[in-house]
């Protein structure tokens, strides 16, 4: 199979799709002749056209107002909001209209729309270009949350979500597009071609939304998280020797809650991990679900590691980040108990 990045995996994703079904149309700022801030949408406007792959305004609500309007119509959208922290100004068109067409229309209509947005930090982006809004979207009904964590699920879980006939979030790690990052800001960077997860087949596959995959299988406690913590857990519960089991989530909405009731009701401990704000971040509604369907199990309390509760500070990133020395720091404490 050919060695792809996240980036390549993506644009991938859309070429397939693009190629398979001429009602899938990719646009937003500067995706079409400049092929996007980070490259994803490169040569997709010389191969489809400027009617499949265009540019638009900076207006993140006109760029989502007119992407349901297409999909109302029978296109399938998928759309780039450059950074995930411009999407507020959308936020209305998302979660008031994308979200409630087909509850509000009998399931008359849907709303075949994709946003992918880059997310997240570690790549000195400062507080307007590192934040991680997903507990945002996955507190709205009608929508679908995705966050892959490599190529590979990177284009299965795009395909799908662009084949879905609901709206989907795509939230596309931007420190994972180019090597599977571990924390370890010091080292240098491992690239994908490096990496199992970088081969990636060539043509169209799906990888399902609403199934977790284990990415280290482990006796002693769960590891719950997604994106690039995903990564960053793997390394900790190498370096500190704790037989932990890791669950890359993929999908937050739907939530594969079998895969992770199934894993603590075996270890008995659970840590929960995520980049964004500690308070009211998706990893409490996951405790939450710990608690309810695990307590009988459960040996010790669940512990959270995240970002802290302020602005994401750019002079304080690799503080601010949960590296792998916080999350081990977790695992040896839970490990108490």
């Amino acid at each position: 199979m050919t060695r792809m990045t996240m980036i390549e995996a993506v644009r991938s994703a859309m070429d397939v799709s693009m190629e398979r079904d001429d009602d899938v149309v990719v646009f937003g700022e500067d995706v079409g002749y400049f092929g996007g801030v980070f490259r994803a949408t490169q040569g997709l406007q010389a191969k489809y056209g400027t009617t499949r792959c265009f540019d638009a305004p900076i207006n993140e609500s006109g760029i989502v107002g007119t992407a349901i309007g297409m999909a109302a119509y029978g296109l399938r959208p998928c759309v780039e909001i450059q950074f995930a922290d411009y999407m507020f100004p959308a936020y209305d068109q998302i979660t008031q209209e994308a979200a409630r067409i087909r509850y509000r229309s009998n399931g008359d209509f849907t709303c075949p729309i994709v946003l992918r947005m880059p997310t997240g930090g570690g790549i000195f982006g400062g507080q307007t270009h590192s934040q991680s809004p997903e507990a945002l979207f996955t507190h709205v009904c009608g929508l679908k949350v995705v966050v892959p964590s490599n190529p590979f699920d990177a284009k299965g879980l795009l395909i799908s979500s662009i084949e879905d006939p609901d709206p989907v979030i795509f939230l596309e790690p931007k420190r994972l597009y180019n090597g599977p990052f571990d924390g370890h800001h010091d080292r240098p960077v491992v690239p994908w071609s490096a990496h199992a997860l970088g081969e990636v087949p060539d043509g169209h596959y799906t990888v399902p939304i609403g199934k977790a995959e284990i990415r280290r299988p482990g006796n002693d406690v769960t590891v719950i998280a997604y994106g690039t913590m995903v990564h960053v857990a793997l390394a900790a519960a190498e370096e500190t020797g704790v037989d932990a089991e890791v669950i890359d989530l993929r999908s937050l909405l739907p939530l594969d809650l079998d895969t992770i009731v199934q894993s603590v009701s075996k270890t008995g401990r659970c840590v929960m991990v995520h980049e964004a704000t500690l308070t009211s971040g998706f990893g409490a509604e996951v405790t939450a679900l710990v608690q309810e369907h695990c307590f009988y199990h459960l040996e010790m309390p669940v512990v959270r590691v995240a970002g802290w509760d302020t602005p994401y500070p750019h002079a304080q990133e690799w503080d601010y980040f949960p590296g792998p020395l916080r999350i081990g720091r977790a695992l040896e404490e839970i490990m108490k108990g």
